[in-house]
């Protein structure tokens, strides 16, 4: 297996140096979990299924998105979390876009989260927080606020990422940086490296792999300092352009219709991929259409022909056992292209699953259920891929069924 080669220098020196580490084909590798959650399945027809390909060879799917690369162990949005989904077949890898004061670009799951995703609360750009650290007191919480837009590129590449979590009970922002889940791990945060969005392109194009940037809600007022909506979502396709990346192979995402409906109609090439996100929100009833924001056919009327929901929209519980949607099924019938997100997100799901299993929380039973989820999602939902925390569970079933 390749090594990884300077990767603290290669995040700061995109282009040759990371290309050139990359240029052989990224071997993939399922590693354990795939065959742990095998054996946990009841004895039927999956589980056969399934435990037949244990010999197979593990090859690269387009099914299998990396979800901020490999988040269940490594820091997301950084270079080693994404080579670590690639190495687990990932075929299509995101960047969650956002930008920093400068409008310079960044992979971010949001413009505030760097006081929970890396160590600015405890390096000298503290103070430029949109809120400092602040204690926790009694029944309040211990809590800050830092944004990218805080700071400038050249700042933010003097950050430390570390895994996403905050110590809501800490008294010094010292203690704040703890707080990790404890089904993730800490084991693989060492000397781990930022990106900007052009540094990922680099990366995952050296990688073999596919694009999808998440043009992230702003926490600023927009336009900022000059800098509209509509100069952010050209500058997040204006930068695939320069980097000479087909559009074929881009899948730009964003929970905003707007920025969904600027791509078609100012980057038809990028629009025909472009990906409108929706989520499970207060009163939504998946089998009941009076409760779905989504007017499917408008959508289509648009231009739009990508619908990527949360999990819990696309699954129901038919008759005590987990079943595709009506919510899924129509949307498939209006012709929309439907991507799932996120799988092995929830962390063990003895408990139900949590948010994202909660449309079949009364009965998922064990982890086991993530692999008879993604069946539902492949087989009966008919989704062409899948978002993971750990994508060699998503890969490893793709080789298997062939998709």
């Amino acid at each position: 297996m390749r090594t990884l080669v300077s990767l603290a220098a290669l995040a700061l020196a995109p282009g040759m140096a990371l290309a050139e580490a990359h240029a052989t084909a990224t071997p993939v590798e399922y590693g354990p979990r795939p065959a742990y959650l095998i054996d946990k399945l009841p004895d039927g027809d999956l589980k056969d299924k399934l435990a037949s390909c244990m010999g197979q060879d593990a090859s690269k799917s387009d099914f299998s998105i990396g979800h901020r690369g490999a988040p269940l162990m490594f820091p997301e949005h950084t270079v080693q979390s994404n080579v670590a989904a690639a190495r687990m077949g990932a075929g299509i890898l995101e960047c969650d876009v956002t930008f920093t004061a400068d409008h310079e670009l960044v992979c971010r799951h949001a413009q505030n989260d760097l006081h929970t995703t890396t160590n600015i609360l405890v390096s000298d750009l503290a103070e430029k927080c949109t809120t400092g650290f602040t204690a926790a007191s009694g029944n309040t919480p211990a809590n800050a606020e830092c944004r990218t837009s805080d700071i400038t590129l050249a700042e933010f590449r003097t950050l430390t990422p570390k895994m996403d979590s905050a110590d809501k009970t800490a008294t010094t922002a010292e203690d704040y940086q703890g707080g990790v889940a404890n089904w993730r791990t800490e084991l693989y945060s060492d000397k781990a490296d930022l990106m900007t969005h052009a540094e990922s392109i680099e990366l995952f194009k050296s990688l073999g792999a596919k694009f999808t940037p998440e043009l992230k809600s702003p926490s600023v007022e927009m336009p900022h300092d000059g800098f509209s909506q509509e100069d952010y979502a050209q500058k997040l396709v204006d930068e695939y352009v320069a980097a000479g990346i087909p559009a074929s192979d881009v899948w730009p995402q964003s929970f905003n219709l707007d920025d969904v409906l600027y791509w078609v109609e100012n980057t038809p090439e990028f629009g025909k991929q472009a990906v409108y996100l929706v989520e499970w929100s207060d009163g939504f009833d998946e089998q009941n259409p009076e409760t779905w924001k989504e007017d499917f056919a408008d959508l289509k009327a648009k231009g739009v022909n990508y619908l990527a929901p949360s999990l819990n929209m696309l699954m129901t519980n038919k008759d005590g056992a987990i079943a595709g949607s009506d919510y899924a099924m129509a949307a498939k019938e209006a012709g929309l292209t439907l991507i799932a997100w996120t799988l092995e997100r929830s962390g063990p799901l003895a408990s139900g699953g949590g948010w994202y299993f909660q449309s079949i929380s009364d009965v998922v039973k064990d982890d086991s259920d993530y692999l008879v989820a993604l069946d539902v999602l492949a087989q009966d939902v008919g989704v062409v891929g899948v978002f993971s925390d750990w994508p060699a569970t998503v890969t490893y079933y793709a080789n298997c069924m062939g998709l």
